[in-house]
């Protein structure tokens, strides 16, 4: 088993602290937890600074079960999951000059809404994928004060009798192409990449052609890469533990196809993965070099926390690509700090990555060196009320 870098920080209410300044990009981070017992779940406000990772804010305006966090200049967009609800909701949350966060305005969702995409002319559009609803939506958002609904899908349930969680349509993410024509939503109950034509003044959806995974694949996220000429888009798979990797092509009558080019665990090898694991999140970093992506829930590496107490550790996993093959080459598996790594961000330059440890309660924030794209030690780390499920730097 590999241990992390051991790090030695000082003690400040619930969070630990180094004293490394940030390098390039924001400082801020924004976090969503999860509740725990009878508590709400929060989006919080974290500060990366000479003095560590500190709490500067924190808000309960998103409603109680806050996942996904979209920036839009001042305005961060929130949905909450409504666990157990009948449907989800949408909330506008503008940024304060003092970092507090205000709500605006706000959407009903079909239910379980996980992931948002900022789309069309002007930014002016907000897509959303709703995981226990089975459907997405789409919304109006030039003036985040108004929030105005347009659009919503309700998918039907696969044809067969599947166990949970394929008994239905799962969209997990919704992911805009590079030319800002399409997006697609990995399905997770259903096996399916869908596809729809985003038309950039209407903003209305057009379903195109789907893509079908093997059955037990579970699609979870997703990312495109430009490069030169070519289009490549990757998938993390949840319930199969794959990495996928395609070839986009553009076709004349205004549709997507998907040509494998990638296909392997998530270790980038064939080697069975632990019992229990489950793929998550996937990103590529800022110079789009490099794709890395968390695994939860194997317990395969180590992790020395600040008060030398060493723990079990999911792991990110990094590769690098060919920008001419689109193909996938490992580079480092890393620990993430901690368990359930279910979302991690880079910063604008690459320099820093934060990952939100769900099942621990933690943020670590690491060093990353942008030349080799490996992971390096850690740098500040945080304990947070509630279950952070995500952590994105502000832009």
């Amino acid at each position: 088993m590999r241990t992390a870098y051991g790090i030695t920080l000082a003690l400040s209410a619930s969070f630990r602290l180094t004293s490394a300044a940030p390098r390039g990009g924001s400082s801020l981070l924004y976090v969503t937890t999860y509740p725990v017992s009878d508590d709400l779940g929060k989006v919080l406000t974290l500060k990366l600074d000479g003095a560590g990772l500190q709490s500067v804010a924190e808000s309960d305006s998103c409603g109680p079960y806050p996942s996904w966090l979209t920036q839009a200049g001042n305005i961060l967009y929130c949905v909450n999951e409504a666990w157990g609800g009948d449907h989800g909701d949408l909330a506008s949350l503008k940024i304060g000059a003092d970092l507090s966060l205000a709500k605006l305005s706000g959407g009903t969702t079909v239910g379980g809404p996980v992931s948002t995409i900022v789309y069309g002319a002007g930014g002016r559009g907000l897509a959303v994928a709703d995981y226990a609803g089975g459907g997405i939506n789409t919304f109006n958002i030039s003036d985040p004060a108004a929030i105005v609904p347009l659009q919503t899908e309700v998918f039907p349930k696969p044809p067969d009798n599947r166990p949970e969680p394929q008994n239905q349509a799962r969209p997990h993410e919704a992911v805009l192409d590079p030319t800002g024509n399409f997006l697609v939503f990995p399905d997770l109950g259903a096996d399916l990449l869908r596809t729809f034509r985003a038309d950039k003044k209407t903003l209305a959806l057009t379903e195109s052609k789907v893509y079908e995974f093997s059955r037990g694949t579970g699609p979870r996220h997703a990312a495109f890469l430009k490069s030169g000429s070519k289009t490549f888009l990757y998938v993390v798979c949840e319930l199969a533990n794959l990495l996928q990797g395609f070839s986009v092509t553009y076709n004349a009558d205004n549709t997507l196809s998907f040509t494998q080019i990638y296909n392997a665990t998530t270790h980038g090898d064939s080697n069975p993965v632990p019992a229990g694991t489950s793929a998550a999140e996937i990103t590529l970093s800022p110079d789009r070099k490099f794709l890395t992506l968390s695994s939860r829930n194997e317990k395969s590496l180590q992790y020395t926390l600040a008060n030398g107490t060493t723990v079990p550790s999911d792991p990110l996993i990094t590769f690098a690509i060919n920008a001419a093959t689109g193909a996938l080459s490992h580079v480092q598996t890393a620990p993430a700090g901690g368990i359930n790594p279910r979302h991690f961000s880079f910063n604008k330059d690459g320099t820093r990555v934060a990952s939100a440890l769900q099942s621990d309660g933690r943020i670590v924030v690491f060093e990353r060196d942008v030349a080799s794209g490996k992971i390096g030690k850690a740098v500040a780390e945080a304990d947070v009320p509630g279950m952070p499920n995500f952590a994105v730097f502000a832009q």
